[in-house]
């Protein structure tokens, strides 16, 4: 690779002293590197962190600066771009982000020999109705949460796959899962681990009020439909849905978020043959 493109959190790296050390190291060796510049809030709500018109065309590859939560949000501003992403972890527990910033140059090095892997993900779409009206769609590459919004009403939300009535869940919510999101949210609240890799779809009850509740698995060709049923009490204050822990939508009652497999796929790259499974050992013994 010859072109490069970074993205850093600002929070987690004040005054870009690591990005501009990438940005030096490349350029030493007669690569381009990119940094991006810090805009203001997308009122439009067409990015959430990184507008992708502003990155170059020439771009081969973004490296982002952070923790999961910032790659999952590049992920999806620049879902369009389908440009491979290399994570660097700035922070504390990572999954996504495989780099950590004293392995920089190693890391740096692979990508312009050309020596490295790039492994796609499934994300999944997700669009919410009020009746006959959407009220938003969005991709999410871990999961889409549905949650009880406001007092401590459990919530009946009814699971249809392709049409057909699944299970009704009294819970504080349900979490819609991918592979990658497998070891996120889904994972805290009892979901299995799945090789990311993988093509499925998960779902996993958040507290749910019987003794029987199971996590399930299934194929990635499936349309899910959750639906909100009613509050346990007398009243309810809906629901929302939240995509990757970014962007959401309020719900009420009879409401309903239709999610299935999303075309598009986001491209990570992997600088070391370390299997997932090594990736979780190392990782759950932190």
């Amino acid at each position: 690779m010859n072109v490069f493109y970074v993205i850093s959190n600002e929070q987690k790296d004040p005054g870009a002293d690591t990005a501009c050390f990438i940005r030096s190291y490349l350029e030493k060796r007669d690569r381009k590197c990119y940094l991006r510049e810090h805009c203001a809030d997308d009122a439009s709500g067409r990015y959430r962190y990184t507008d992708a018109g502003l990155v170059p065309q020439d771009a081969q590859c973004v490296l982002v600066l952070g923790g999961d939560g910032t790659l999952l949000q590049a992920a999806r501003d620049l879902v369009e771009r389908s440009l491979p992403l290399l994570g660097v972890n700035m922070g504390t527990l990572g999954y996504l982000a495989e780099v950590e910033r004293k392995n920089l140059p190693e890391a740096l090095d692979v990508l312009i020999s050309d020596d490295f892997l790039i492994e796609e993900r499934m994300m999944l779409k997700g669009a919410a109705w009020h009746q006959n009206r959407k009220l938003m769609e969005d991709v999410a590459l871990n999961d889409i949460v549905i949650t009880r919004r406001g007092r401590m009403r459990v919530v009946d939300f009814n699971i249809y796959v392709d049409g057909v009535f699944l299970y009704s869940y009294a819970a504080d919510g349900i979490i819609v899962s991918t592979p990658t999101g497998s070891t996120g949210y889904s994972l805290s609240a009892g979901g299995p681990i799945v090789a990311p890799a993988s093509s499925m779809i998960l779902l996993t009850a958040i507290a749910p009020h019987t003794m029987n509740s199971r996590p399930i698995v299934l194929p990635d060709d499936v349309e899910v439909v959750v639906e909100i049923g009613c509050g346990h009490g007398s009243d309810s204050d809906g629901a929302d849905a939240t995509f990757d822990g970014d962007t959401s939508v309020k719900l009420i009652l009879g409401d309903r978020i239709v999610i299935s497999r999303s075309a598009r796929r986001t491209k990570l790259i992997k600088t070391k043959n370390t299997s997932f499974l090594e990736l979780l050992r190392e990782k759950m013994n932190k």
